[in-house]
């Protein structure tokens, strides 16, 4: 990992060594909006040749249907079933707590307003299968989906070599009541998802993380279709801010679990301490050179980065403006850095607190924002899969008291139909 000095650098370099971009990303845009041209004009056929090229299987269907998944999942392992009954029932726990109405409020005599949530209807939830599978992805998605109350889950994941899904995702659909798993992967579900096929139904929107041919798709679909968009969730980054309180090997292990992700993985470590930045690449390269993923891991680490700043403070500046999609406070002191966090996805507080919990099982949501998106987005929650309404009623007495404040505003803006609106009505009601 190179090592930078913060007070070294300029503001230019700052900026650029928090930039994301990757030199093919032109040309991913590219293979991407072609996969997703194809997918809209061909449908299934498009489906099963990606899959015979990308996943070297050929489909004889698109889709496992309930009877089978509940088969696939009866094969699951013990010891993983009971995990994941664990991670469902504290994820489920979280998420319901996000759960609540609003109160009416009476602006003024006799105008009340509020809001009332109502789930999306179609929602598609794209769980990654490609060097690795995950489950957690599919319980992070399914379990606000079915609490928000989605008519409509319809969930893609990439088919393994069997031309099935594995016993770990099967068990996830049983366990959220879902009947189906289409069998696409990459960008070209995606597409699925936005256009509709013969076999996947078209969707209002889209969620899951992906690698960077998904995020590009989904950017892609966004801007010409109807389909939304949890937000760009692209390739999974970390930053661990750490001082001298920090154990070498905790960090060191939170650097690789980001790491082994995939190859464009990005672990990022902000410390106040040379000893500490030492001493944690040392362990980095104790404990990649045991992992089964440490090819991988390897060259997410070219691509990473150590800063040493002068204190904690200058530290959550730096990471502020870096807006990591996973923070991690490698301090005893972070209780007095939490006002000071603007801009993260997630944030894992103290020595004791991996970030891998929360991929698992704390209970918070894993589908987080990337790239910097951080400084806009949130990560998925049960809003993610509502829409709130507005309501206003006004009666005869609220009519009277905003009628003339509407009737002003309007003629002053010169919009003559607002302001007969009003008077028409305060005109009849008071029996003029």
């Amino acid at each position: 990992m190179k090592v930078y000095k913060l007070k070294e650098l300029s503001k230019q370099d700052i900026h650029n060594i928090c930039l994301r971009q990757l030199e093919d990303d032109g040309s991913i845009r590219e293979r991407v909006s072609e996969i997703v041209n194809r997918v809209k004009l061909d449908g299934d056929q498009a489906l099963k040749a990606y899959s015979l090229q990308f996943d070297k299987v050929e489909l004889e269907t698109m889709y496992l249907d309930q009877a089978e998944l509940a088969a696939i999942a009866a094969s699951i392992p013990p010891d993983v079933k009971a995990a994941i009954d664990v991670a469902y029932s504290n994820i489920k726990r979280f998420h319901e707590a996000q759960i609540h109405s609003e109160a009416v409020i009476e602006t003024m005599p006799g105008v009340s307003c509020w809001r009332e949530h109502r789930a999306i209807e179609r929602v598609g939830l794209y769980i990654p299968g490609g060097t690795a599978v995950l489950p957690s992805t599919f319980l992070m998605l399914g379990i606000p989906a079915t609490l928000a109350g989605c008519k409509e889950i319809v969930v893609c994941s990439p088919p393994q070599g069997d031309g099935k899904t594995n016993s770990y995702l099967a068990y996830c659909a049983v366990l959220l009541g879902i009947e189906r798993i289409y069998l696409a992967g990459g960008a070209q579900a995606v597409a699925a998802m936005a256009y509709g096929t013969e076999t996947i139904p078209k969707v209002d929107k889209i969620f899951g993380p992906g690698n960077r041919y998904v995020t590009q798709a989904k950017q892609l679909i966004q801007g010409n279709t109807l389909t939304a968009i949890d937000m760009p969730a692209g390739p999974s980054e970390v930053l661990v801010l750490a001082d001298e309180t920090a154990n070498p090997s905790y960090v060191a292990s939170d650097l690789l679990a980001q790491s082994e992700h995939g190859v464009d993985s990005q672990s990022i470590l902000v410390s106040t301490s040379s000893e500490i930045i030492d001493k944690v690449i040392a362990e980095v390269e104790a404990q990649l050179s045991q992992l089964p993923r440490k090819d991988i891991a390897a060259k997410a680490l070219a691509n990473s980065y150590a800063v040493l700043v002068e204190d904690l403070a200058q530290g959550m500046q730096f990471s502020n403006q870096y807006a990591p999609e996973h923070l991690i406070i490698a301090s005893d002191a972070y209780q007095s850095l939490i006002p000071q966090i603007v801009n993260a996805g997630s944030v894992f507080l103290g020595n004791l607190t991996p970030e891998s919990a929360g991929d698992y099982a704390s209970g918070t949501n894993h589908t987080l924002p990337t790239s910097g998106y951080a400084k806009a987005y949130s990560g998925v929650s049960i809003d993610s899969f509502i829409k709130k309404i507005t309501f206003q009623l006004i009666d005869r007495k609220g009519l009277n008291n905003i009628g003339n404040t509407v009737e002003v505003l309007a003629a002053a803006e010169g919009l003559q139909a607002h302001k007969n609106a009003i008077t028409i009505r305060l005109n009849s009601e008071n029996g003029y």
